[in-house]
């Protein structure tokens, strides 16, 4: 199964709360629909902790089976961080994200070949540098 993009934290939440704009929604179903899958870091793991530590997670659910249930889906990938992936985010080229799991997305995009969707200006301001390709999300209001 060959998977093309990298959901960042955000665009996991904006498609578990079915809040994703319709053209990245359209662009996900499209990329299932050719049988590939959809990456989510391992990092994001870690994020969705911090969220619900922090009570922003828009989620009664226990944060490790709200993580859980998402990755289990059919054509959702878990992408580890390995200590290739780690090692590569402290040497992204300048100027790049402070957000330490931000650059392990992009480090996790970057050795995998993948495009981030993610809704972060700083992320999508590194890609139209040219260092990762990004598409640009939006959380849409019910």
């Amino acid at each position: 199964m060959t998977t093309r993009f990298l959901l960042d934290t955000c665009a996991m939440l904006y498609t578990t709360e079915d809040r994703m704009d319709a053209q990245t929604k359209a662009l996900l179903i499209g990329a299932f629909a050719k049988g590939e899958s959809v990456a989510v870091s391992a990092i994001t793991a870690w994020e969705i902790g911090l969220l619900a530590a922090r009570g922003r997670l828009p989620t009664a659910t226990a944060p490790l089976r709200y993580f859980d249930a998402f990755v289990v889906l059919p054509g959702v990938r878990l992408e580890p961080a390995t200590p290739a992936i780690l090692m590569d985010s402290s040497f992204l080229p300048s100027p790049v994200h402070r957000d330490p799991a931000d650059r392990i997305i992009i480090a996790t995009a970057r050795a995998l070949d993948l495009t981030i969707v993610t809704s972060d200006r700083l992320i999508l301001a590194y890609a139209s540098k040219g260092h990762v390709r990004a598409h640009a999300c939006q959380r849409i209001e019910p």
